[in-house]
Parts: structure tokens; C-alpha cells; sequence
């Protein structure tokens, strides 16, 4: 539940202050006033009548007048405590807002402001403050493990140029058309991890030009099938389709949503072996469309679920990189999806159990 905001503690801070002022004044009168006044009289007993009636009302102007002063300076003091504990309290808040500040502005982006307890417009500072320190550190981190990630797939090309060079700068093996193969295939290879980087970068940077239409999800679907096809009978893999009937159109860039389904569709042709299966699925869901591609290939243990998706995850490295993938294809096809206001996720029954990957798409307004 939101608190109340500042300015309504404001409010009742002042309220607070002038009642503690006022219920102080009346206390300290109520005290000293009638006692002050009961003093004089007892001092003026003894005169006549008419001095009686002159020094009464004497009295009760000092009585009334030294009980006011008093109330009111103890009143000023309660008022003055008041004010000061808010104050203290309002400082306090900034105080931990500051440096919070000042820790990220010094690289420590792990610095958080803690509740401030002030009001729900402190309380929305202090998040959006904390959530935007949290953006920066996972950015940071990702930062670090991207140029940790692409200086490790840089180095086995590198690597293998240069000791491919090196061998023929020592006369172990001759410039042939074999040699130039291997030398050509490894540039090839450093040129398909910068084109996937700037895709994925592009694409997670929101610099993706989409020109989007009304499509229906089967000619999607049977479009990328026909696509897969020669390359799933080459290593005995059916692919089949099945989608629903009557799904609403979808709003999509189609040479986009090509590239989404092409890596989807290669990813399952990588991981799923001879005599295995392919099925493109469409099926309608909550407000949209779900297009889903399920393989019956080598499944993803649950711990590697959640990263699937990240830049250069890969759950078999080794046979990845035997297949050339760049560990690239997924990320790009989050972003891809995500910028046509979509979802995307994975679930698997386990290793050698199969995948599913499933493209969720708004509903074509």
C-alpha cells in the first residue's frame, strides 16, 4: 500500500506543531494562570471594596499575561522539538540519497538508498533510484562478461589463423586450395561474430527498422517450414506444421519474424538428430498468437534454462562450436521479439527430452 505523500505529511506536521503549541499554551495556563491570580487576591484582602475591584483586575491581566508568556514559550519549544525531528528526518532522507549518488558517480554501482519512510514521492525516488543502480550494475556486469565473452570467441579463429600462417611461414604446409579453405572458413567465421554482434546490439539498442503488416500466423509458420525443409531432409529430420484454424492476424515485419523463426528453426536443426522431429506450432493465446517450435532434440537441463537467451550462452559449448554457432542466434531473436511487443521462452522436460521454444505476438490491432 502507497504511504501518504510528502505533502500531506507536511500537513500534518504542521497541524502537529501548532496543536503541540496550543495544547502546551493551555496547559501551562490552565497551571500557573489560576494560582497567580489566586496569589493577588490573597495579597488584597484587606483593602476596601472599590481598591478590591481595581487590584482584581490587575491581577488577572499579570496572572493572564505571565500564564500566556510561559504557555507560549513551552509551546514554541514542543513546536521547535516538532520541527526539528521532521527536519532531521527530511535530511536524513536526502542525506541517504546523496550519497547514494555519490557512490554510483564514483563507480560503486552497488550503492542503494534505504527506505526513506517519508512519503510516497521519497518511496518512488528511492525505488526508481535503486532500480536505476540496478540497471547500471547489470549493465556493468554485462558489459564485462560481453568483452570477456567476444575475446574468448575472438581467440580460437585468431588462434587458428595464426598457427595456420605460421606453418606455412616455416614450409610445414603449402599455400594450397585445402590451406586456403581452412583460411578462408576461419575469416568467414570472424565475419559471422561481427555481423551477429551488430544484429544483436542493434536490435537490443532498439535501432531495429521494423516495417510491420497484418500476417496470418500459418503463412509464417508453413513459409519457414518450406524454408527448413531441404536442409531437414539432408540430415533426416521432419518437419511438420500444425496450426490452428481462424488465429487472428498478427501486426509483424515479415522478413523480421523470418529471421526470428529461421533461428529458431536452425537452433532445433543443430540440437535434434537423425530420425528426430520438427513441428512448427500456431495456437491461439491470451489477447494473441503463439507460434512455437518444438524439436525432439538433445532437451536443455532446467539450470541452463533461465540463460538461454543471453549473448554466448552456450549449454554444449563444445558441440556448438564444432556447428559454428556463434551463441548469438537466441539473443537476437529476444530482442526481435521483444520489439514487436512479444515475449519469447523455453522450456524443456530435461536433456534428451526435447525443447520448445515459444513466440508469443500481440494480436493485429
Amino acid at each position: 500500500m502507497r504511504r501518504a505523500g510528502l505533502s500531506a505529511r507536511l500537513v500534518v506536521a504542521i497541524v502537529a506543531v501548532l496543536a503541540a503549541a496550543g495544547v502546551t499554551t493551555l496547559l501551562v495556563s490552565s497551571a500557573i494562570g489560576p494560582s497567580l491570580f489566586h496569589d493577588h487576591l490573597v495579597d488584597g484582602s484587606d483593602r476596601s471594596p472599590e481598591e478590591l475591584l481595581t487590584h482584581a483586575e490587575i491581577a488577572f491581566r499579570e496572572a493572564s499575561t505571565r500564564a500566556l508568556v510561559g504557555g507560549m514559550l513551552l509551546g514554541a519549544v514542543a513546536a521547535l522539538a516538532v520541527g526539528v525531528m521532521m527536519a532531521r528526518r527530511l535530511g536524513g532522507s536526502l542525506k541517504h540519497l546523496t550519497v547514494a549518488a555519490q557512490g554510483i558517480a564514483d563507480g560503486r554501482l552497488d550503492a542503494r538508498v534505504p527506505d526513506p519512510r517519508m512519503g510516497g514521492e521519497f518511496e518512488e525516488l528511492a525505488e526508481a533510484f535503486n532500480k536505476m543502480a540496478g540497471r547500471l550494475e547489470a549493465g556493468d556486469q554485462l558489459r564485462q562478461r560481453l568483452l570477456s565473452d567476444v575475446a574468448h570467441e575472438l581467440r580460437t579463429p585468431v588462434a587458428s589463423l595464426h598457427a595456420y600462417l605460421e606453418s606455412i611461414e616455416d614450409g610445414i604446409e603449402e599455400l594450397n586450395p585445402e590451406m586456403v579453405g581452412l583460411l578462408r572458413a576461419e575469416g568467414a567465421r570472424l565475419i559471422r561474430l561481427s555481423d551477429d554482434l551488430a544484429a544483436v546490439t542493434r536490435a537490443e539498442g532498439g535501432q531495429v527498422s521494423l516495417t510491420s503488416e497484418p500476417m496470418n500466423p500459418r503463412e509464417l509458420l508453413e513459409a519457414e517450414a518450406l524454408r527448413a525443409r531441404a536442409r531437414a531432409d539432408e540430415v533426416g529430420i521432419e518437419i511438420a506444421v500444425d496450426v490452428a484454424d481462424e488465429l487472428p492476424t498478427v501486426d509483424v515485419d515479415p522478413e523480421r519474424m523470418s529471421q526470428v523463426l529461421g533461428n529458431l528453426v536452425s537452433n532445433a536443426l543443430r540440437h535434434t538428430s537423425n530420425g528426430g522431429a520438427i513441428t512448427l506450432t500456431g495456437r491461439r493465446a491470451d489477447r494473441g498468437v503463439e507460434l512455437v517450435v518444438t524439436d525432439t532434440g538433445s532437451g536443455i537441463p532446467a539450470e541452463h534454462l533461465p540463460h538461454v537467451f543471453e549473448r554466448f550462452y552456450r549449454v554444449d559449448q563444445a558441440r556448438d562450436r564444432a556447428s559454428g554457432g556463434s551463441g548469438i542466434g537466441l539473443a537476437i531473436v529476444k530482442a526481435l521479439v521483444e520489439a514487436h511487443g512479444g515475449t519469447v521462452n523455453v522450456s524443456s522436460a530435461g536433456a534428451g527430452q526435447g525443447a520448445s521454444f515459444t513466440v508469443w505476438l500481440p494480436e493485429a490491432r
